[in-house]
């Protein structure tokens, strides 16, 4: 008798739960005939505004270029530096790459995510900007962050595209910094149909300049102020987003009642999950344990027909694109030694109660063989 296969992830399943009210919304953006930008952007701009307590919201059409709209509208350029981790997604820093700045990596904690502790001994006169990236839904220590800025004067960039709903100090995730940029790429927990984005601010300033770079830098028909970008979001992607804006919190609630879950279950002194600070709330993108033996463990998964995978094997300095950096081994040990054992176990909230404790069986059992 075959295992029925856990997968990492399911968004058949997403779509099977919400197909009866999701699909007459879609039906009736198609046949509006206004299939970019246009009311559903709009509103679905506004909604966001009022989610996320920020003055301003702008749709764009990716992550990706939530950031680099965002690095472009704060001028950073040719000569400046950003400060930003090295586990993360590779679109945070080429978008730095591609401004013509120069990303400087500094080395993340036991929680993946940046080490305040060692962002001022990065600063240097080009320093222009700290990005931050909330790594798995988990925020990083903004308080922190947010004065070592004030402190030198520099840009706040949250790469908050993990981290939708999250909360730090009871506020929101893109609600510390000068900007926050968020994907709605269909694998995160406020997910479209296909590529999503949007930039959160309080400055009215930046929010205009974002709104002209998403449209080719046009300020009217016919003016152009500033050469942008084709990055406007697509109105069926935002009548998914605002559907599915409504249905987050419940989403981010089955997410953490599974990572208790397996919380609970895995017992393994060789098994790591940094805890949830009293700080934190934190919306599990991913559930990433760090784990001795991490490619025997993910094959053994594989072989009892559970996935799994790795969130991120190579760390962005080791990259063969990041050589000119100049960056070499041991430049930043945390992550480095991190890219080894981590291992990312499914999470997503269409998974059974079931399905969570035999994930959870199954890697304590490998410990125990």
């Amino acid at each position: 008798m075959s295992i029925d296969y856990i997968p990492y992830v399911d968004l058949a399943a997403q779509w099977s739960e919400e197909r009866d009210e999701l699909l007459p919304l879609i039906e009736k953006t198609l046949a509006s005939g206004q299939y970019v930008g246009g009311q559903d952007v709009e509103e679905l701009e506004a909604e966001m505004s009022e989610y996320f307590n920020v003055k301003d919201v702008v749709g764009v059409n990716s992550g990706t270029d939530a950031l680099i709209l965002s690095l472009k509208a704060l001028e950073i350029q040719s000569g400046d530096e950003v400060i930003t981790p090295p586990n993360s997604f590779v679109a945070s820093t080429a978008v730095i790459e591609n401004v013509g700045a120069k990303p400087v990596f500094v080395d993340v904690g036991n929680d993946q995510n940046i080490n305040p502790e060692l962002i001022e001994a990065s600063i240097t006169a080009n320093t222009k900007a700290i990005m931050p990236v909330h790594l798995t839904g988990r925020m990083c220590e903004m308080d922190r962050v947010c004065e070592i800025a004030r402190k030198y004067n520099l840009y706040v960039i949250e790469d908050s595209a993990q981290a939708a709903g999250s909360r730090y100090m009871d506020r929101q995730s893109g609600t510390w910094g000068d900007v926050g940029c968020f994907s709605a790429h269909p694998l995160k927990n406020l997910n479209a149909c296909g590529d999503a984005g949007y930039v959160t601010t309080n400055n009215e300033e930046i929010a205009t300049k974002i709104r002209m770079l998403r449209n080719h830098g046009l300020a009217g028909r016919e003016r152009v102020e500033q050469f942008g970008f084709v990055s406007r979001m697509d109105s069926i992607q935002a009548t998914i987003l605002r559907f599915r804006l409504g249905r987050l919190p419940s989403i981010i609630e089955r997410r953490r009642r599974n990572a208790h879950l397996y919380k609970s279950l895995l017992n393994s002194d060789q098994i790591y999950h940094a805890p949830e600070q009293s700080a934190e709330y934190h919306t599990f993108f991913t559930f990433v344990i760090q784990a001795v033996s991490r490619d025997q463990l993910k094959r053994y998964l594989a072989d009892r027909n559970i996935g799994s995978t790795i969130h991120y094997p190579t760390p962005i300095h080791f990259q063969p694109a990041s050589r000119s950096f100049g960056y070499s081994v041991n430049s930043c040990p945390v992550a480095e030694a991190q890219a080894n054992t981590i291992l990312t176990l499914p999470i997503h909230q269409n998974l059974s109660k079931e399905q969570i404790i035999r994930v959870a069986t199954t890697v304590n059992e490998f410990f125990d063989c």
